[in-house]
Order: C-alpha cells, then structure tokens, then sequence
C-alpha cells in the first residue's frame, strides 16, 4: 500500500447529511447509500488532490482509537467498494477535475 491513493465524488451524485451520517443517491440509478460517521468523513474530504493517507491520518486516526496501518487498509476498502457503486472515485494520480462534482445539500 506505498503508492498514493486519491478519492474524490463520482459525478450525477446528491447527498445530504443527517446527524453523523451521509446519505448519498446516485443520479445513474437512483440507489441509495447511507455512510457511517467514519465513512462520512471520508467522503467529506474526498477532494481528488489529498491523498488517502493523508486523509486518515488527519481525520481518522486523529479522532478515532485505532492504528494507522488498520484505518488506511479499511479507508482503501471502503472507498474501493463505494468505486465500484460509482458514487466514489478511486485513483493513483490526483483527479482535481472530479472536486466539485458531487451535490451536497444539508
């Protein structure tokens, strides 16, 4: 896991946030999707230019118990699962031109 990883919002996405967690509806399907707290802040901070590392380390393992290594493989996982729901984007390059894609209302 030495190479960077960047995540940024899939296109044709709405979300919302309720209390801790985020709802997310796709545009391409109308599916639904609703985000724990930590996978909250993760999409939150899904700019397409911070790498996933960093993102976990400044918002997750400053917040949560729990050991870097174990939060950046879960954080990988999670965002490899919400790619292939096409509501995440998933890459080893920057993807600056995905940051203002995703419709968030609150």
């Amino acid at each position: 896991m030495n190479q960077p990883h960047y995540i940024a919002r899939a296109g044709k996405i709405a979300a919302r946030m309720i209390g801790d967690e985020m709802m997310i509806m796709s545009g391409l399907d109308s599916s639904l999707f609703t985000l724990n707290p930590t996978a909250s802040i993760l999409w939150q901070a899904a700019d397409g230019v911070t790498p996933l590392a960093q993102i976990v380390d400044k918002h997750i393992v400053a917040q949560f118990d729990v050991a870097p290594e174990e939060a950046l493989r879960d954080a990988l996982e999670l965002a490899q699962g919400l790619a292939r729901h096409g509501i995440l984007i998933l890459s080893d390059v920057p993807i600056p031109e995905a940051q203002p894609a995703a419709k968030e209302s609150r």
